[in-house]
């Protein structure tokens, strides 16, 4: 064999797309899953989020209309709001699942207000597609459905739960579990838009009269039913918890994590 010959450079293991999609490379995708979302929000100098969720069905002149356009007004108003508030880092930055509906809403209501919205969204079978409000830079799609929810909860400050299905419920218990369970270092609000709605599909009466939750479980959640309203509990606690002078002296310093004792 001539001395000169040779055979070409196999790929880093990293660029070996073969191997990072297959079954071996599962744990590197799941890492990735984490890693990206935190390099690209420290770039963005996103400290934590105002997290809304909601239907991907409801649009905005449909049976349901009036929470679509309640949830834009809403989003509108604290992004309004938390452009105010000191620079360089971002606070309170709207973010949904990417999708339609609520999401579209939301991250609809933030870009009216000429600010940065977030989308996490997901891949499924019947493909989502991210809504045309989200912030470009912001656009993040997942593969896994815990990764994506540990980006909703991770910088999460407050929750916005408009009305929704199987999904919304989902996302709902697994927060109200973490606080409820204390597992969330961190003080979260958790805001359930539409009282009427939600007193009608969790009977939550019920529940404490079976014993499933205590009644003090109750005071995890606060019911609201319009946008100016919303905002004014919304301001209440965060100023009371996150904006305290040495609070926000803390919050330049990133990345910002949002605590938890898991």
């Amino acid at each position: 064999m001539n001395k000169s010959t040779h055979l070409n450079r196999a790929p880093l293991a990293y660029k070996n797309e073969a191997f990072v999609d297959g079954w071996h490379g599962r744990s590197l995708r799941i890492l990735a899953e984490y890693l990206e979302p935190l390099d690209r929000f420290s770039h963005e100098k996103i400290k934590d989020t105002v997290v809304f969720f909601g239907s991907a069905r409801i649009t905005e002149d449909g049976p349901l209309g009036r929470y679509y356009r309640e949830a834009r007004e809403f989003a509108k108003l604290i992004t309004q709001w938390s452009n105010a508030l000191e620079p360089p880092t971002r606070r309170f930055v709207v973010c949904t699942g990417g999708g339609p509906g609520i999401m579209e809403a939301a991250n609809r209501g933030a870009r009216d207000a000429g600010g940065k919205t977030i989308g996490l969204n997901i891949a499924l079978p019947h493909e989502q597609y991210p809504n045309p409000f989200l912030s470009p830079e912001l656009n993040f799609q997942f593969n896994y459905f815990f990764m994506r929810k540990f980006w909703f909860a991770y910088l999460a400050k407050a929750l916005i739960v408009f009305p929704g299905g199987f999904g919304t419920l989902d996302e709902l218990s697994e927060i109200l579990t973490l606080a409820q369970t204390q597992k969330l270092e961190k003080k979260i609000m958790i805001m359930l838009y539409g009282t009427e709605y939600w007193k009608e599909i969790l009977n939550f009466d019920a529940m404490i009269k079976y014993g499933v939750i205590s009644p003090e479980d109750m005071r995890l959640m606060d019911f609201v039913d319009d946008p100016h309203t919303a905002l004014d509990h919304l301001k209440t606690f965060l100023a009371r918890n996150y904006l305290q002078p040495h609070q926000v002296a803390a919050a330049e310093e990133m990345p910002d994590i949002a605590k938890s004792r898991l």
